[in-house]
């Protein structure tokens, strides 16, 4: 045997399918009231149910087809569990303290060396672990199961997994985790800015106006209400990921390869 190396969990047609399905849905879910009438009412406390059940199904089905496509087991289940008990314990140390949320660069190096389409799934079930583990169960919760599932599968999306290392890699995901972190908080800001009435008129949802006019005061939004929390968020996994970042990322890879995720196994011919 000449040698092994470890890849992300590879994505088949039918977990790609389950992917868009999921993120087409989710992208309506935050968005459809920038379009609603005046008249139409805003109801994502309302909403919130549907998409519940609409998510579970589907992430179940991402799973599933990643067994089909992939072949993983059992070992793969058990990773994924351990992974969201981490994150979802991570999550209340730092929650409340200016954005300090330590799970995000978890997410971004799990959805690195795992792949999307187990970041995703790994996103989003962490995110419902800890609202279970924090009693922060509550129409915003399948929002932010959304959010966080996108945030870890864009780092499976990075280039070079089976090839970029060391360094390089590392600035690469500090990189992201920064960005990402404010895309977080960018589109879980889209989810209050429209349920939360009398915020001034310069940055206040107008139901019915023309989309780019709300979009000038959600700008707005975001300045005054979350940028510090925001940056505090994104500062926290930059320093994470450059300093213990390299000894994780070994750490994750260790664990891939004894479970036999996608492992790449060559034999050579007797006498070469």
């Amino acid at each position: 045997m000449s040698g092994r190396r470890t890849r992300p969990v590879r994505l088949g047609p039918r977990a790609i399918a389950a992917l868009v399905l999921i993120s087409a849905i989710g992208v309506v879910a935050f968005g459809w009231p920038l379009l609603a009438g005046a008249d139409s009412g805003l109801a994502h406390s309302q909403d919130a149910p549907w998409l519940f059940a609409a998510l579970l199904p589907l992430l179940v089905g991402v799973v599933v087809a990643m067994i089909a496509d992939s072949g993983l087991d059992a070992k793969a289940v058990a990773m994924l569990g351990v992974l969201a008990a981490v994150g979802a314990a991570l999550r209340p140390l730092g929650a409340g303290t200016a954005g300090l949320e330590p799970m995000f660069f978890l997410m971004v190096l799990s959805g690195r060396v795992l792949g999307p389409g187990f970041g995703f799934v790994l996103g989003s079930v962490t995110m419902f672990a800890s609202a279970l583990l924090t009693g922060g169960v509550g129409p915003w919760m399948p929002f932010q199961m959304l959010s966080m599932g996108w945030f870890a599968m864009g780092a499976g999306l990075l280039p070079g997994p089976d090839r970029l290392r060391g360094r390089a890699e590392l600035l690469m995901l500090a990189a992201y985790g920064f960005v990402a972190s404010f895309a977080y908080g960018t589109v879980m800001n889209l989810y209050g800015w429209t349920i939360v009435p009398g915020l001034g008129s310069g940055i206040s949802f107008q139901p019915g106006d023309p989309l780019p006019e709300n979009l000038v005061r959600f700008l707005a939004y975001c300045m005054a209400t979350s940028l510090g929390w925001d940056l505090g968020r994104a500062v926290l996994t930059l320093v994470l990921t450059l300093t213990i970042g390299a000894t994780l990322l070994k750490a994750l890879r260790r664990a891939t390869r004894r479970a036999a995720f996608e492992a790449q196994v060559t034999f050579d011919a007797p006498g070469k």
